[in-house]
């Protein structure tokens, strides 16, 4: 799906294209970003990429508070994109929302 701006947002996909507990990284403003659907019907959103080896988040395992890179292990939080492990660095932390069943996220133009 193309994505369209909605008012700051951009619209990168319908929900129902996203089950409960699944992810999938999408390109934003030439950034791409993660997207978690949480067990509990939520959204999150992260940086794609994990600052240490450059894993994809978006194939890490993820429960309510963190994914965990695929490559090494480490957990970055859900809420405030801070390493929980052994402080690599952060990833971006980007709002998103379900508006009317659409997956809308805000992302600066700039990493």
């Amino acid at each position: 799906m193309t994505s369209v701006s909605v008012g700051a947002g951009v619209v990168v996909g319908p929900v129902a294209g996203l089950q409960i507990g699944e992810s999938r990284a999408y390109a934003v403003h030439d950034r791409q970003i993660a997207v978690f659907r949480l067990t509990d019907g939520s959204l999150r959103a992260t940086d794609a990429v994990c600052p240490h080896r450059g894993g994809p988040l978006a194939d890490g395992q993820f429960d309510l508070a963190k994914v965990v890179c695929p490559l090494h292990q480490f957990a970055f939080g859900l809420a405030d994109g801070r390493c929980t492990s052994d402080g690599v660095g952060s990833v971006g932390v980007h709002r998103v929302e379900d508006r009317d069943g659409k997956i809308v996220l805000w992302v600066d133009s700039a990493p």
